[in-house]
């Protein structure tokens, strides 16, 4: 039987450990292209590519809205508005924790460097009590990804 606990997880961007995490999903990381292409030709010939752009990442972080990390992340979104061309791209660091059940953990580690904001984080007004009003969502690109095991 093979089971998987998890927990303390954590985030570290440019140095800096995130904490003010929302509800629910606080760290999406998407890759969105393959690693390689292929097609097959006549005789059953096979032709294999890689894909550089299978290391693209995409990565959504949602923390508590006006939190130091909301402060933090949206200095970095003003940081490339305001110059792009001077931007000191970001590092991202996440490492999600699993237990055996046994007292083993493996650490599933994913780092990502040449990273930009790709988007303004949205806002909304709900006055029937929805809490995703005080969440502040980023989402960041990064140009190159990779995951390890230890």
């Amino acid at each position: 039987m093979s089971v998987s606990l998890t927990g303390k997880d954590t985030v570290v961007f440019n140095e800096r450990v995130l904490a003010d995490f929302a509800d629910g999903d606080t760290i999406v990381v998407d890759f969105p292209n393959n690693l390689s292409e292929g097609k097959t030709g006549k005789n059953g010939n096979a032709i294999f590519a890689s894909n550089s752009t299978g290391r693209n990442a995409n990565v959504t972080i949602r923390v508590i809205r006006g939190s130091p990390d909301d402060k933090y992340l949206t200095g970095r979104v003003q940081a490339y508005i305001n110059d792009p061309s001077a931007y000191v791209m970001d590092t991202l660091a996440f490492t999600k924790r699993t237990g055996d059940g046994s007292g083993a953990v493996t650490e599933d580690v994913y780092t990502f460097s040449g990273g930009v904001p790709q988007k303004m984080p949205g806002t909304k007004e709900n006055v029937e009590g929805d809490t995703e009003q005080a969440v502040a969502v980023h989402t960041f690109f990064f140009a190159g990804g990779s995951r390890a095991q230890t």
